[in-house]
């Protein structure tokens, strides 16, 4: 196995980083101390990191931040995107000791520890994401406190035993299980509703719905394994599909209601997860990436305008279509359609 230096120290539990290739990184346990198995992949925004660890779409995943020091700012209830963080493990450099925001209620530590979120601190977070960049995202396993004593190669051995993302069905397992309505009058619009959307939740943000609300859109946030025919009782303007985590190939269920929805002819939009399942109901297969777009700076052109946009994104997994004209649907009865983004860094198709 290779053997990484450990950056700095801020905690006294030993913890390993152990990669599916072998190498292992050593720092300190940071958050719940114990195992952790996950898909280890790197975010490169320089704030949000609240947002970034109550995202549904890391489920799964054993994410590193890029930015050097992480916990500044502390936790509070406003920033969470939502009810709960859902990486499966993280990883940071420098950990602040103390919570410095006026907004803050309580360290970030703290509340990696209540919700038993694995974590590990005090290593090189830059050579980590230059290897993850070279190799692409892989299996890891964040070891700590006793478990970081069992012998490396029964470690490396849970890791390369550990499911891969690949194949994995998960926007069910973070999808809400009733449906709720968001209302415009609960974000300050007071005027009637100009229009009403269903949106399916596959791993929805908070502030997906409320954008909507302020903006005067009803939204009936409704479950991962919602019909068509409880779609159509609603009488929607539109139809959304959220982001969410896992593989868009397992995602069968809602392919086949979103087909339905464009063979009535109601109007359709989605975002990350969303957007993969499109393509695939229009016939087009996905690939994952090699190290996936994670992080609030990411490049896209708009072809309609020209324009480029910088975006937020996180998503390992891309529509496999051609970029360039206008082409037939490779599930013809829909007709022709055409690639509106491309993100410039890998060229890859954004909507």
């Amino acid at each position: 196995m290779t053997e990484m230096t450990r950056s700095g120290a801020l905690g006294t539990d030993r913890a390993l980083l152990v990669l599916e290739d072998g190498t292992i990184y050593r720092g300190y346990g940071y958050g719940a101390i114990g195992a952790s198995l996950g898909e280890a992949v790197f975010s490169t925004g320089m704030t949000g990191y609240q947002e970034t660890l109550t995202d549904p779409s890391y489920a799964g995943q054993i994410v590193v931040q890029t930015a050097p020091h992480i916990g500044n700012t502390g936790v509070n209830k406003v920033d969470a995107e939502s009810r709960k963080i859902w990486v499966a493990g993280y990883v940071v450099r420098d950990a602040a000791r103390v919570a410095s925001n006026w907004r803050a209620e309580r360290t970030l530590d703290d509340e990696l520890r209540t919700q038993s979120i694995v974590g590990i601190q005090g290593i090189d977070t830059r050579a980590l994401t230059r290897r993850l960049r070279s190799s692409g995202s892989m299996r890891a396993g964040i070891f700590s406190g006793r478990h970081a004593n069992r012998p490396e190669a029964e470690l490396l051995e849970a890791v390369r035993a550990s499911e891969p993302m690949a194949g994995r069905k998960l926007a069910d397992t973070v999808s809400v299980t009733e449906a709720y309505t968001v209302e415009p009058h609960q974000y300050g619009w007071f005027a009637p509703p100009v229009a009403t959307i269903a949106a399916l939740d596959l791993g929805i943000k908070s502030m997906t719905p409320q954008r909507f609300a302020e903006r005067g859109v009803r939204v009936h946030v409704l479950p991962a394994n919602t019909t068509l025919e409880t779609v159509n009782t609603l009488r929607p303007d539109g139809v959304f599909f959220s982001n969410g985590p896992g593989d868009p190939a397992t995602a069968d269920e809602q392919v086949e209601l979103l087909q339905g929805v464009l063979r009535q002819g109601t109007p359709f939009f989605g975002i990350c997860f969303g957007n993969q399942l499109l393509g695939r109901a229009l016939g087009f297969g996905t690939y994952k990436l090699p190290f996936g777009h994670r992080g609030i700076n990411q490049p896209v052109m708009d072809k309609t305008t020209g324009k480029v946009e910088i975006t937020a994104q996180n998503h390992g997994f891309a529509v496999d279509a051609p970029i360039g004209e206008y082409v037939t649907a490779p599930n013809s009865e829909f007709g022709e359609v055409m690639v509106s983004h491309v993100g410039l860094n890998d060229n890859v198709v954004e909507g």
